[in-house]
């Protein structure tokens, strides 16, 4: 409420002088009605549920390389995430001997994604019926959950390991991650990157020539075919 004050001034008898308003604005209603709009709003609003990720981190215990390439080959991936956002990958076990085993792409939906989508093609055919159950309301939300968790965990599904140079930013891991989540993948997880990647992204940035010279350097009157670069200790 705003309070005018028009008191004359005293004494000092000139005709035509401008009067002094004093002007006062009173801010206690405005404040009531703050506290009934926010009182309004807590009631009326509803808190969003916090969204978790599983997510599997590298294990403290030493993990030969020979183990990490235990996992079934036809259905194993690894991710080897490199400078400028960009993604080396390879199916099964590693191929040092020949160059183009190792492939690169990004993070644009036309790369990493359509990739892992078509990997997990029958996981995700599996959970869109899945939806559509849900949606009919043939199945509640637990039992979605449930079953969609069997079906990327399924003995089918494919194993991503995701592993990081030097060169990867953090971003890069958490888009990795998100990735994951959109092609639903199950079974995935962030592990130390090996001597052996490390060649096989350095050999295909040098075009073979890294596998080249070790396949001359190798090779002797009786042994022409190649060996691998990486130390037997690596193995053991």
């Amino acid at each position: 409420m705003a309070e005018v004050n028009t008191d004359k001034g005293k004494g000092d008898g000139k005709k035509g002088k401008q009067k002094k308003v004093n002007i006062r604005v009173d801010f206690t209603p405005m404040v009531d009605m703050n506290m009934l709009l926010i009182t309004f709003f807590m009631l009326c609003t509803s808190l969003s549920k916090p969204q978790t990720m599983e997510i599997s981190m590298p294990s403290k215990d030493h993990v030969t390389e020979a183990e990490q390439t235990k996992v079934k080959a036809s259905k194993a991936i690894t991710l080897i995430l490199g400078e400028d956002s960009k993604v080396y990958y390879y199916f099964g076990e590693p191929d040092y001997e020949h160059v183009e085993s190792l492939k690169t792409t990004d993070f644009s939906p036309t790369g990493l994604r359509n990739i892992l989508l078509e990997r997990n093609s029958d996981a995700i055919q599996q959970i869109s019926e899945l939806k559509v159950k849900k949606l009919n309301k043939e199945i509640s939300e637990d039992e979605f959950k449930k079953q969609a968790t069997e079906i990327k965990g399924g003995k089918d599904a494919p194993v991503v390991l995701i592993k990081a140079t030097d060169d990867a930013s953090y971003k890069d891991l958490v888009d990795a991650l998100d990735e994951m989540q959109i092609c639903n993948i199950g079974k995935y997880a962030i592990v130390d990157i090996t001597d052996g990647d490390k060649f096989l992204v350095d050999n295909l940035k040098s075009g073979g020539e890294l596998a080249k010279q070790i396949a001359e350097a190798n090779a002797g009157p009786k042994r022409k075919e190649f060996v691998s670069p990486i130390k037997k200790n690596d193995h053991d």
